[in-house]
């Protein structure tokens, strides 16, 4: 299994990074490639959700792929560059975002900033510190409301004392501002996690994280992957799911000062992976949308706020949505749910 970066072992050189992602890509059996005909001075994407906690502006930075990449069915670098995308041009990326006028128009009721690279923001050698700085700077300059600042990363790239310079700044917005850490657990099931989606967590590296960002106050949050691997039933996906709410639940409340939320993406077939061949012979299904419901259900009386994303980013093969025709009524639901949090809409599901 592949070993996440030593921050004890020397720095790599970009030019070892840049052969190490084309090993790992082929390592793992995926034939996607980068993308390196995108402007590398405009983000990958910048749009909006709608939350219980108000309006979420979310930002997908063009950046060099991330560094772990192995993950069974993740398709995101694809949409990154194997090549070092520099800090100069991650700036203009940022003044891109606050030039665009769909983003000033809605400027003054944005509550939250959620920041990816599709990889991890604090992996200093793909997003530097200095154009995460800059970035901070022009949200305090142009979004005087945002409350919070998420920033995905995998935990081994975080350093307290980045994170504390980051908060100190985010003291001076007009509303001040408290840090999340987002970070992929993708499953609950610490075998099929590791094992087979690769992802290479453990249960005890996640509690000293929450403990960590707890001392400080500073928000925590996890996302994960509804059916995200090849043999696993409607039924175990529903259960995994089950058994994370739980879990968390449990440890924001042994944690006093953690602030613990789920951010629950369902899986769609992205071209170049293992489940691509397996959906073209029919061995994978994306899950169901009814049955994702089942599985949020239990967040009800557990005190974990549940995110469900209801965005492929374009990357679904065709017919390899988890959403299929007659599904409408239902993703209505569910993002109604997004925005209020209520379990009674589904009441008669």
């Amino acid at each position: 299994m592949f070993r996440p970066t030593n921050p004890q072992r020397r720095a790599q050189t970009r030019e070892e990074i840049k052969i190490d992602l084309l090993r790992r890509l082929k390592g793992c059996g995926k034939t996607f490639t980068f993308d390196e005909t995108h402007d590398k001075n405009q983000p990958i994407d910048v749009f909006f959700q709608e939350t219980h906690k108000g309006l979420v502006l979310f930002v997908i930075f063009y950046t060099q792929a991330c560094r772990w990449m192995v993950c069974s069915g993740c398709t995101l670098p694809s949409t990154s560059s194997q090549k070092y995308v520099d800090t100069r041009a991650i700036m203009a990326q940022t003044r891109s975002i606050f030039q665009r006028p769909e983003v000033l128009a809605r400027a003054k009721q944005i509550k939250k900033v959620i920041v990816s690279n599709q990889g991890s923001m604090l992996d200093q050698e793909t997003f530097s510190t200095a154009a995460l700085c800059h970035f901070v700077a022009k949200c305090i300059e142009h979004l005087p409301n945002m409350e919070v600042l998420t920033l995905e990363s995998r935990p081994e790239y975080i350093e307290e004392s980045e994170l504390l310079l980051l908060a100190q700044a985010l003291q001076d917005n007009e509303t001040p501002a408290t840090l999340e850490i987002a970070i992929g657990l993708e499953m609950f099931d610490k075998h099929k996690r590791n094992h087979m989606f690769r992802k290479g967590l453990s249960n005890d590296r996640l509690q000293d994280l929450a403990q960590q960002l707890a001392r400080h106050e500073f928000r925590l949050k996890c996302y994960f992957m509804f059916k995200p691997i090849l043999g696993m039933s409607n039924e175990e996906a529903i259960e995994d799911v089950r058994g994370a709410i739980t879990y968390l639940g449990d440890l924001q409340h042994r944690m006093p000062g953690s602030s613990i939320s789920i951010h629950l993406n369902p899986t769609y077939v992205g071209q170049g992976t293992p489940l691509k061949d397996a959906f073209d012979r029919g061995e994978y299904l994306p899950p169901r949308v009814e049955d994702l419901i089942q599985a949020i259900r239990h967040g009800e009386h557990h005190g974990i706020p549940i995110f469900v994303g209801l965005n492929d980013e374009g990357l679904a093969v065709a017919g390899g949505s988890f959403v299929r025709p007659g599904d409408e009524t239902l993703i209505e639901l569910i993002a109604e749910f997004n925005r209020t949090q209520d379990y009674r809409l589904f009441d008669n599901v």
